[in-house]
């Protein structure tokens, strides 16, 4: 049996933890994982995975060599990409970005990517929590942040500016909003992830923190949207989400002049080491699309 697709069966249920689910995302059947599986355990003489009618987990020795054997696909990428005469790109990246940012930007922008390298497929995964890329094996993983991971390599793509928004039936049937210290007497959108709903705005050199009163929190930004469109209230959003609906009139700009604080969109990966030519050239394609397209 071909050693390879081995290696990455075993490499895949280790993140499962199930036959059934490593059959059905790497499209083959479950009695084949099996076999790959036990192959595996042949050639390498040693037992991987605990078996249990309710969950597969690894062994101590599967344990040990793990990382070794995700090393050795990495190597045999890198191998394959530099073996590629043709000097196409080709292979499957995959990226873990936010579910806000992944639908309205980052899909867009690697439709041209993948026009133009017709052999690469993307695989998208959306979350809002900072994954371990090596555990997940994801390629990369776009994240908005004040400072990306320090384990992680992270390079700049694009600026985040977040705008204050409602829709103009709650701006009607309450109070105007003149200043930063209106913010409490409304009803306001917040991230549940922050223990406190304090909302940190500048103006020129000025700057203002405001505690605001959150019945309704979500984890997500585009939950949030939706809520604020739905005259729930006020909410911080990013330009890339709501530009659009600003432009149409569906939301209002509430304090334009108060801005809250900037953030910056980073591509972050684990390692240099063994980065294949198809995801070299999809971070340069990233930083080059973004530098170069408005929101």
């Amino acid at each position: 049996m071909d050693r390879l697709i081995a290696a990455k069966v075993f490499a895949d249920v280790a993140i499962t933890g199930s036959f059934t689910a490593t059959a059905d995302r790497l499209d083959m059947s479950r009695p084949m994982v099996t076999r790959y599986i036990e192959a595996m355990e042949s050639w390498l003489n040693i037992r991987l995975l605990h078996r249990t009618t309710r969950r597969v987990s690894l062994t101590t020795a599967g344990e040990s060599c793990l990382e070794e054997v995700r090393q050795w696909l990495r190597q045999a990428d890198t191998i394959t990409g530099l073996a590629n005469t043709s000097g196409k790109l080709s292979g499957t990246v995959r990226l873990a970005t936010s579910m806000s940012f992944g639908f309205s930007q980052l899909v867009p922008a690697i439709q041209q990517f993948m026009s133009a390298h017709p052999d690469v497929n993307i695989d998208i995964d959306l979350q809002d929590s900072v994954a371990d890329l090596t555990e997940s094996q994801i390629d990369l993983a776009i994240r908005i942040a004040s400072a990306p991971d320090p384990s992680l390599i992270g390079k700049s793509i694009a600026v985040c500016d977040s705008v204050i928004v409602a829709s103009p039936q709650y701006l009607t049937s309450t109070n105007e909003i003149t200043k930063p210290d209106d913010l409490a007497e409304h009803l306001c959108l917040g991230y549940k992830n922050f223990q406190q709903h304090i909302w940190h705005l500048r103006k020129g050199n000025s700057q203002q923190s405001v505690a605001v009163n959150c019945r309704l929190t979500a984890n997500e930004a585009t939950a949030l949207l939706h809520a604020a469109l739905n005259g729930a209230g006020l909410a911080i959003q990013p330009t890339y989400l709501v530009n659009r609906y600003i432009k149409s009139g569906e939301l209002k700009q509430v304090l334009p002049d108060w801005k809250p604080n900037d953030m910056n969109i980073y591509v972050l990966y684990s390692s240099r080491k063994y980065m294949s030519p198809t995801v070299r050239a999809l971070i340069d394609y990233l930083s080059h699309y973004f530098a170069s397209t408005p929101w």
